[in-house]
């Protein structure tokens, strides 16, 4: 068939179908048309340049169009793209065995779903499952899907108005260092009174049957909240001593992002079951949970199900063994260290000059900067956090801010693991920019 020459709508009618044909599914559309991406950018139809500084939905590490990762996509498409579910292809089994290599024991049994979501799914399934048990709990501020047990684990947004959850799901308040409520002496956070705190919480509202503590080890929707050291071996020990099991959730942090393989190895503990999506998939639908054979086996001895359309595709699972090539060649956990390091300096270079920046978080490539208004009372602003994005598109940034009850504006910023220092210093400059200009109509 040959190629359409019809010309393109124009811009309005683009526009006008958006709003007549599309469900709005989480605010509103950034007003432009994006044409193409490749490494670092964005292209509009208009011909504007953008720097992504989210790595799509924070999961194209390798940036857009990773040539390797192209290369094999119209590989795999040609020869073997999806199968009956019960079918397995070579890339699926390599991918499973080379996701082990890279855990420490007894994380080996993979299973090879599409998103966060149906990961998260699939874990708390299983933990029911084995633990015999249903009860849930999960970080107050947290975010883990919006599929029907992951939304009941998620509290950043999204709970009202769609009547109950499932039963028995539990919120334990964020060990949030810069917003300490529970405090010592100094000041400083006392994480440890907070934990004790909302596990005696936790057991006076559990019926007895708590099966498992689903958390992420750096909150991102929850505005890139980083639990102090020592907090998740706590945590783990609080899990034993109730016959739990702990599910991490990687899904943003997980595969080089913080500047290790997982931000697990930082606090010396290894979960339970293990889930991973977005930067998995660099940018593409793939999701694994991993799991100890010990417990793989009870699941399947009691008859565990999680039979979907797209457990095992071949052709993600090719681009999964792709994106471990590229990650373990190029070093890219070394390298999110290094770009990591240069970006905090240039966010505290930034604090310097902006009284507005009342704090810096994060690890690796995945940094926060939280916006305030007053650093003494840490007030925040809605309205200063909407300006400086709304500033930053303008000027050829694209960023993301979360804007939280209680929180100031947190900008998560997380550019591909494949980024250069030219481009990071590119970002620094528009957002310093951004800043100065919003707060100069504050």
């Amino acid at each position: 068939m040959a190629a359409s020459t019809t010309a393109p709508p124009s811009t309005e009618t683009f526009w006008a179908d958006a709003e007549r044909h599309l469900v709005r599914y989480g605010g509103e559309f950034t007003r432009e048309i994006i044409d193409r991406a490749a490494g670092s950018f964005l292209f509009t139809a208009d011909g504007r340049k953008i720097l992504d500084f989210t790595s799509g939905q924070m999961s194209a590490i390798l940036g857009h169009s990773h040539p390797e990762i192209v290369a094999t996509v119209q590989r795999q498409v040609a020869t073997l793209d999806h199968l009956y579910s019960g079918m397995l292809s070579r890339p699926v089994v390599d991918l499973s065995r080379r996701l082990a290599d890279t855990l420490p024991a007894p994380l080996e049994k993979a299973l090879l779903l599409t998103t966060g979501a149906e990961s998260n799914e699939a874990a708390i399934r299983m933990a029911k499952l084995v633990t015999g048990r249903h009860e849930i709990v999960s970080f107050a501020r947290s975010w883990h899907g919006m599929t029907q047990a992951a939304a009941s684990a998620t509290y950043s947004a999204g709970r009202k108005g769609y009547g109950p959850g499932a039963p028995g799901n539990f919120a334990i308040p964020v060990p949030n260092v810069y917003r300490p409520d529970f405090t010592a002496a100094d000041g400083s956070l006392d994480w440890r009174r907070q934990l004790d705190f909302a596990f005696d919480l936790i057991d006076a509202q559990s019926t007895g049957s708590l099966a498992a503590c689903l958390v992420e080890p750096i909150l991102s929707s929850g505005g890139i909240i980083e639990p102090p050291a020592g907090y998740f071996a706590a945590l783990q020990d609080k899990c034993r001593e109730r016959g739990m099991l702990l599910i991490l959730d990687e899904a943003q942090t997980g595969l080089c992002r913080t500047g290790t393989w997982y931000a697990f190895e930082r606090d010396g503990v290894v979960p339970d079951i293990l889930t991973l999506s977005k930067t998995l998939g660099a940018g593409l639908p793939l999701a694994a949970v991993v799991t100890s054979a010990e417990i793989e086996q009870e699941a399947y001895e009691r008859g565990f199900l999680f039979f979907t359309t797209h457990v095992a595709d071949p052709l993600v699972a090719a681009v999964g063994n792709t994106v471990l090539d590229v990650l373990t060649g190029d070093k890219l956990d070394e390298r999110a260290r290094s770009l990591g390091a240069f970006l905090r300096q240039g966010l505290v270079d930034i604090a310097g000059r902006h009284e507005v920046v009342g704090d810096i978080r994060g690890r690796g490539l995945l940094a926060g900067l939280e916006l305030v208004v007053d650093r003494e009372t840490k007030q925040s602003s809605d309205a200063l956090g909407a300006r400086v994005t709304r500033r930053c598109l303008q000027l050829g940034l694209h960023m993301n801010i979360v804007q939280l009850p209680g929180m100031g504006g947190v900008f998560r910023i997380a550019p591909p693991l494949t980024a250069t220092e030219d481009e990071l210093s590119l970002g620094l400059t528009i957002l310093d920019e951004a800043i100065g200009d919003a707060c100069a109509v504050l």
